[in-house]
């Protein structure tokens, strides 16, 4: 507990769980910002200003001018309409008002608990308001990345500030159990491999951060093989070792599955090591673990069949996040230092 007060106790609690699902939506209207080719629509950087989004057909115009003169639109968009321009210039302003909603809604609420908590007990608490103001600036920074020489933004840049959405979701989740006061198994597993788990499901989205920011769902639309073979008949098996694999289309998908494949199969030594030494308070949790897993690799599969189709793709991030947090309370609830 963070103080003995249960109302401030109950304002934290209701404050934080309030944080994770408006931070849990905000990580799917940006996955929604990407899939729909959003996210390069508004080409400045406006904290104040912004806010308000075009008021009249004046506005609109200057907003899509500013949009003809970057290479997305000269190269790939160049028959867009107005109109058409609305659709996407929506999906980027809902993001970013979402961000700065995000950024009010923790700094107000944080303050006040400033002064009825100790300092002391919520440092967590302000690193991560750090992360949401540094996630601010990654964001700009990706979006940047692609206003120059390319039609879209740097992957590697996407999959920095996804990660980071994930980073604060997590911690603010970490830090809600914390406060519910949830206890560790005392006969569980060693902490370390849950947080091995959970690493490798970080790593998975960051790779997948790299498909989805250079279309790769969108080749080789077939499971289990990648077209007529396992490995990509369009690459050489060496070219998966050097560092330029990670800008290569067909071999950032082929990595995406295998390390999905890998995922599976630790979970299956994690559930049968519960299961045979017989961890019954472990079970509700690495059962959970599992459904989310297998969910989320369904809806991958389907993902690639369909060609990244925006409603199924659109599922596989909000399954991301399912998975992502009970990972994160599998490995709670596995570690001693709560």
């Amino acid at each position: 507990m963070y103080t003995v007060n249960p109302r401030i106790n109950n304002q934290l609690s209701t404050w934080l769980i309030a944080m994770f699902v408006i931070i849990s939506i905000m990580i799917v209207v940006g996955g929604l910002t990407r899939l729909t080719d959003s996210g390069l629509s508004i080409t400045e950087w406006q904290l104040f200003s912004g806010i308000l989004p075009p008021l009249n057909q004046n506005d609109w115009i200057l907003y899509f001018n500013l949009y003809k003169e970057i290479p997305e639109f000269k190269l790939q968009n160049f028959n867009m309409t107005l109109q058409e321009f609305k659709v996407i210039f929506w999906w980027e302003w809902a993001h970013r008002f979402l961000g700065r909603l995000i950024g009010l809604c923790y700094l107000i609420p944080l303050i006040y608990f400033s002064f009825k908590v100790k300092i002391s007990k919520i440092l967590d608490l302000y690193f991560i308001f750090f992360l949401i103001c540094f996630q601010g600036f990654i964001g700009w920074y990706m979006v940047s990345s692609g206003l120059v020489d390319r039609v879209d933004v740097s992957h590697f840049r996407l999959s920095i500030h996804l990660l980071i959405a994930f980073l604060i979701l997590s911690l603010i989740f970490w830090n809600y159990l914390k406060f519910q006061n949830y206890k560790y198994i005392s006969d569980g597993i060693n902490s370390i491999i849950p947080f091995i788990f959970l690493v490798l499901i970080l790593t998975q989205i960051v790779i997948g951060a790299f498909v989805s920011g250079m279309d790769a769902g969108k080749i080789y639309n077939s499971w289990p093989l990648m077209g007529s073979t396992y490995f990509p008949n369009d690459n050489k098996i060496e070219n998966l070792f050097k560092l330029s694999a990670l800008s290569d289309p067909s071999l950032v998908q082929f990595i995406h599955r295998n390390l999905a494949y890998v995922i599976g199969f630790f979970y299956a030594l994690i559930f049968f090591k519960i299961y045979k030494n017989k961890i019954n308070k472990l079970y509700r949790s690495v059962n959970i673990l599992g459904f989310f897993i297998i969910l989320q690799i369904i809806l991958g599969i389907f993902t690639i069949i369909l060609g990244a189709q925006i409603l199924i793709a659109a599922a596989h991030q909000v399954s991301s996040i399912f998975l992502v947090t009970s990972s994160i309370y599998f490995f709670f609830i596995n570690t001693r230092t709560n």
